[in-house]
């Protein structure tokens, strides 16, 4: 066990936030916490960060223990300190000890020309076999790897932090936190602002990552990818299950109704006594049968009703104030950007349609929405809407706005000819109740601000609704909320999403932007994703993300049989260069052993054995890459 808290709590203020906890961490598990917004998911994690202690709660205090020398890390706000610095400089410090080792056995290296002394040679072997444990010679190559991998270039090491933006300093951070491998790695929304490619590429990072990992995320599909146990935290207590999200989420009802049914089993026993003892209270000779089952009720450990779920949402049964024709949106050859075309696209939207929109940051999703709605101009083709088209837009970005005004006046000054009981029934079914509606706008959460602009959206009743991250945010209750109701909207849909969940439970066609292009498929995500599987649809990958990719026939991208015997081939190849390449590496550190004066020799050995372990590092990356292409063809 590497970390424990046991009957821990935590109040802020005098309000309780956690009450009597229990949470472990064994080994390399990669453990998910969820819950309601609010829960004290991100508190449990400030805890185990040390960043808070736990509460004395009704005289007691809870213990945290952990293993010597435990090395957590958490991703906080202001990461960075001085923005002046380069981004070199600000992650060069993580690699001071492998820098420092290989300094060191440069400097010996040097003095074994000079000096043949046994014990110096000694002293370069086994720093020799650290620096080789601590990665020294691929740290440069993964430095690039997870640069790339987050959207920067190489030639991104030498600006300033302060030119790049605060979303890009908080992947900067990430990526510095990643490459400092701690024992515990604690991640809070970590998916948040990544495109799909790169939430993919992080979920294999992680998986195969050899230490343990804590993350808070409302992605289900991120979840159910990495997460080996759940904690749950409801009502201020946590609960452990093992297994993915979806596991979870099945062994909770499970519990639930297994719960209830011996609650409720208990409660029939006790009736059945109670009107036993009832019957023959009276009669003298069962006098002795009576006092036997009262003392039968007063042994039993009563059982407490087991809580339904906390399921609460906002609710919206709206309908649009008008039906559309059939041809909603038709775009023709639109050229979207600001002063250079981002891409150029075509297609047509009808009534009905849900489409959702995918693809890395920066290529003009957002951009794309924004000209269909008037707040960008074209630079290029064209776009109409039908007859009737009465338009809803929601933008991530604008929801997040401030304001003095309190919800009920900031509501109530968009839709005046409202009575107040019609403007608070409106914001009630958004979970704005009773006070909750004079809090004012620029003390709300991130949810609850995506509450009141999706209030305020629905409440025009448009028939065409065009939403950019909705779902940001939210969290999983609210999401699924958000689901149902647009699954069961009357109108037509255009969607930019990352949640992958959400995109493969509305969408029924999908337009993909990759590169310089955007194309309108017919496919649901799920098709999407089995035609990209099998090679039908090109991956819409970072390049530099990761290992070489293994190169595929035309022929054979369409032909599973063949793929799969074609990467086995390979895997059989590597496995055998792999083993070839350990053993020269070998034979050459049982050469370097028996040196001991012949020191050009030496230099010679350390620069054929970093080749080889770069060479290694690189099969063992292909490798990974083949054997993951292979788990997906099945």
């Amino acid at each position: 066990m590497l970390y424990q808290i046991k009957d821990g709590a935590f109040e802020y203020g005098s309000v309780p936030i956690l009450r009597k906890i229990s949470f472990e961490i064994r080994g390399n598990e990669k453990i998910a916490i969820v819950g309601r917004n609010g829960c004290g998911k991100t508190t449990l994690l400030k805890i185990i960060a040390g960043e808070l202690e736990l509460t004395r709660v009704d005289g007691e205090l809870g213990t945290i223990t952990k293993s010597p020398r435990l090395v957590i890390g958490y991703l906080t706000q202001n990461a960075f300190a001085d923005l002046s610095i380069t981004v070199d400089e600000a992650m060069r410090p993580i690699f001071e000890e492998i820098l420092s080792m290989k300094a060191r056995l440069d400097e010996l290296l040097e003095k074994m020309q000079t000096n043949s002394d046994p014990s110096l040679l000694d002293t370069y072997n086994r720093l020799h076999e650290r620096f080789e444990d601590a990665g020294g010679y691929y740290y440069e190559k993964e430095y690039n790897m997870l640069l790339c991998a987050f959207g920067f270039s190489l030639e991104d090491k030498g600006r300033p932090l302060c030119e790049f933006s605060g979303g890009q300093q908080t992947k900067l951070a990430f990526v510095r936190l990643l490459l400092s491998k701690p024992d515990v790695l604690l991640l809070d929304e970590p998916t948040n602002h990544l495109d799909i490619t790169t939430v993919e590429w992080l979920e294999e990072y992680l998986r195969g990552y050899k230490k343990a990992v804590v993350v808070v995320s409302h992605d289900r599909m991120f979840l159910d990818k990495i997460a080996e146990v759940v904690y749950e935290i409801e009502y201020g207590e946590t609960t452990r299950y093992v297994g993915s999200y979806s596991k979870f989420v099945q062994q909770k009802e499970q519990s639930y109704e297994l719960r209830l049914k011996a609650y409720k089993a208990q409660r029939a026993e006790i009736a059945r006594l109670e009107a036993l003892i009832e019957r023959f209270r009276d009669t003298p000779t069962k006098v002795s049968m009576t006092d036997s089952k009262l003392k039968q009720i007063e042994h039993m450990v009563k059982l407490s009703e087991p809580r339904r779920f906390d399921t609460r949402s906002f609710r919206a049964d709206f309908k649009p104030n008008r039906d559309t024709g059939k041809e909603v949106l038709c775009v023709k050859g639109l050229r979207v950007g600001y002063t250079e075309p981002l891409c150029t696209i075509d297609f047509t939207l009808y009534k009905g349609d849900r489409i959702g929109i995918i693809g890395a940051n920066g290529l003009g999703k957002s951009t794309l929405l924004k000209t269909l709605v008037g707040a960008i101009a074209p630079l290029g083709g064209s776009f109409s809407t039908g007859h009737q088209v009465d338009i809803g837009y929601f933008d991530q970005h604008l929801a997040q706005y401030t304001s003095d005004k309190s919800v009920l006046d900031d509501f109530w000054d968009e839709f005046p000819r409202l009575s107040e009981t019609e403007a608070r029934r409106a914001l009630g079914a958004f979970m704005f109740t009773q006070d909750d509606v004079f809090k004012c706008v620029s003390s709300l959460s991130g949810g609850e601000r995506v509450r009141l602009a999706l209030c305020k959206l629905l409440q025009q009743k448009p028939n065409f609704l065009i939403l950019d991250e909705p779902t940001n945010h939210m969290d999983m209750i609210g999401k699924e909320t958000l689901e149902a109701m647009l699954a069961e909207f009357e109108g037509s849909i255009l969607f930019v999403s990352h949640d992958r969940y959400f995109v493969k439970k509305l969408a029924k066609s999908l337009i993909v932007f990759e590169g310089k292009s955007a194309t309108h498929m017919s496919y649901t995500y799920d098709e999407y994703l089995e035609k990209r599987t099998q090679g039908g649809i090109k991956s819409p990958a970072v390049t530099e993300i990761s290992a070489p990719k293994v190169e595929t026939s035309a022929k054979a991208s369409y032909n599973l049989g063949k793929e799969k015997s074609r990467l086995e081939r390979r895997i059989t190849k590597i496995n055998d260069e792999i083993e070839l390449a350990e053993a020269k590496t070998a034979k050459l550190k049982q050469e370097m052993e028996t040196i001991t004066s012949d020191y050009v020799r030496l230099c010679e050995l350390t620069e054929q054995i970093e080749a080889l372990e770069a060479g290694l590092f690189e099969l063992l990356c292909e490798l990974d890459e083949c054997e993951s292409r292979l788990k997906e063809i099945g």
